[in-house]
């Protein structure tokens, strides 16, 4: 198993790598995979979310969604209304979300 340390690269030969789970904190976590070919050329960038949930307390998951529901990526014109969802929150059964505080914070 490999545990990831936000902002290092682990560069591998090999297609799949498993995630030691135990290091990642409860809540959302953003992974980026770039691939290079044999000419030494490089892929651009593709993302994948996974939510890592808490055994006793509810997970709490924000995203940006259109119309439809549908995650989109996180940028908006200026002046453009945006969807914030927090559909994909989750507590361990048989609890359930009751409820959801959006708040706008610092961005600092």
């Amino acid at each position: 198993m490999t545990e990831f340390t936000v902002g290092k690269t682990v560069a591998q030969s090999e297609p799949q790598v498993t995630v030691d789970a135990s290091s990642l904190s409860p809540g959302v976590h953003r992974f980026k995979l770039v691939v290079v070919d044999d000419s030494g050329h490089e892929s651009e960038p593709t993302f994948l979310e996974i939510v890592v949930t808490d055994s006793g307390r509810p997970t709490a998951v924000l995203d940006v969604v259109n119309a439809n529901g549908q995650r989109v990526e996180p940028k908006i014109a200026a002046g453009q209304p945006v969807i914030l969802s927090g559909a994909r929150s989750s507590d361990v059964a048989p609890g359930r979300v009751v409820e959801y505080r959006f708040t706008l914070v610092d961005r600092s």
